[in-house]
């Protein structure tokens, strides 16, 4: 294949991009492939620093904008494009107008590999489920001549698409620095899921970068007060966490089999 390869990333907030794909990111474009990112959200209702009360949807939001934009240009990430929902929100977004624009800039950019959340958001996040499903619904409509964007682009049919899976070994990690990860939605107490070995498919070596998603990390300064503790990690923890990605192949029209991955432009190049 001559044509450069292309990667992107559907996902909910600023700062999933680097905390769960940091690394991918950083290792692919410095490789020179192009990568791209969506993101439904500005984060409009995360935290703000150690304000105790927020400055409004707006000013968080704008600020969160700016994070995302320096991380991007840490990693690499060569076009940022926000769908313009609000944080909390996305699984009320209508589905015909957010697949419509999600399959948009699939068409224009053209990726070859998608990634997004695995379809329990990760630890139950609601828009990460929601961004999960509407990646995929996205991805289908993308390549249909018969579903109408608002581009004018032909339709693309992506050759391989990933959920993000994260095993339990570096989701401990990851919890000793937040405690547990669970939130109360309707009722029900929704954790962590961590993916079994077995079960992961492909995993991606991004330990030269990890120093790199780690300076990412930083970026996003208005959620240091929840990251602060993970600068407490000793480096091999820090390796863990931003120095390898793990994924499930959700499906691959170029390649195939029980052997994992260990690049995501397998059968590609």
């Amino acid at each position: 294949m001559n044509e450069q390869l292309k990667l992107m990333a559907i996902l909910a907030h600023p700062d999933d991009e680097t905390l769960g794909f940091g690394g991918i990111f950083a290792r692919y474009s410095s490789e020179g492939a192009g990568t791209f990112l969506v993101t439904a959200t500005r984060g409009e209702k995360g935290r703000f620093g150690r304000e105790k009360v927020s400055p409004g949807l707006e000013m968080v939001g704008k600020t969160r904008e700016k994070e995302l934009h320096e991380a991007a240009k840490v990693l690499g990430i060569r076009e940022v494009h926000f769908l313009d929902y609000i944080d909390g929100d996305v699984d009320q977004a209508p589905p015909a107008e957010i697949v419509m624009r999600i399959a948009g800039y699939i068409r224009r950019i053209r990726p070859h590999v998608v990634l997004s959340f695995d379809p329990a958001g990760a630890y139950g996040h609601p828009d990460h489920i929601a961004i999960s499903q509407f990646a995929m619904a996205s991805v289908v409509k993308a390549a249909d001549p018969e579903f109408e964007t608002s581009v004018n682009e032909a339709p693309h049919a992506v050759s391989k698409f990933y959920y993000l899976a994260w095993p339990e070994k570096k989701w401990n990690i990851y919890q000793s620095s937040f405690k547990e990860l669970a939130s109360q939605v309707d009722g029900i107490k929704r954790t962590v899921k961590p993916w079994p070995d077995w079960n992961i498919t492909t995993r991606i070596d991004a330990k030269p970068f990890w120093r790199t998603v780690w300076d990412a990390v930083l970026c996003h300064q208005t959620q240091m007060a929840i990251f602060e503790k993970l600068a407490d990690l000793v480096e091999s923890d820090h390796q863990a966490l931003w120095g390898s990605q793990e994924l499930y192949r959700v499906f691959s029209t170029v390649n195939g089999g029980r052997n994992t991955e260990t690049d995501l432009f397998e059968g590609l190049r």
